[in-house]
């Protein structure tokens, strides 16, 4: 099974559009990634820049887009990072994510991926054929 382990550190939606982690903290999440690497498990990863660097919400109210530039002032949390990988089970993803280096304000919410044959046969014969 994938999951999507998304960083949501406190306070980045309010972040300024320069703003860069602290070297020290760096080293220690590499730390933490080399062991989801050396695990097999890791499939993924990235930070973000906050929202306040470009970042853009396109919502479709009545049917149209409209697009809003960050910072979002309605936003309570943002989401800082993701990682994605491979685990056995929510139980194996949840012990990873508690291995997270993360600061005591951080949260690391944990979903699992929807997998191609959780869908029917026709939408999976599509989407395969879109993938190439």
């Amino acid at each position: 099974m994938r999951f999507m382990m998304l960083m949501i550190p406190q306070g980045y939606d309010q972040a300024k559009p320069d703003f860069t982690p602290d070297p020290d903290a760096v080293k220690t999440m590499i730390k933490y990634n080399e062991s989801l690497s050396k695990a097999g498990v890791l499939l993924a990863l990235d930070g973000l820049h906050p929202p306040s660097a470009g970042g853009a919400r396109v919502t479709f109210a009545g049917g149209k887009p409209s697009v809003t530039d960050g910072p979002f002032t309605e936003a309570k949390e943002v989401i800082g990072g993701y990682w994605v990988i491979q685990a056995k089970s929510r139980e194996e993803a949840i012990q990873w994510a508690m291995r997270c280096p993360a600061k005591e304000t951080d949260t690391i919410e944990v979903r699992q991926m929807f997998e191609l044959s959780e869908f029917p046969e026709d939408i999976q014969c599509e989407v395969k054929r879109i993938r190439g």
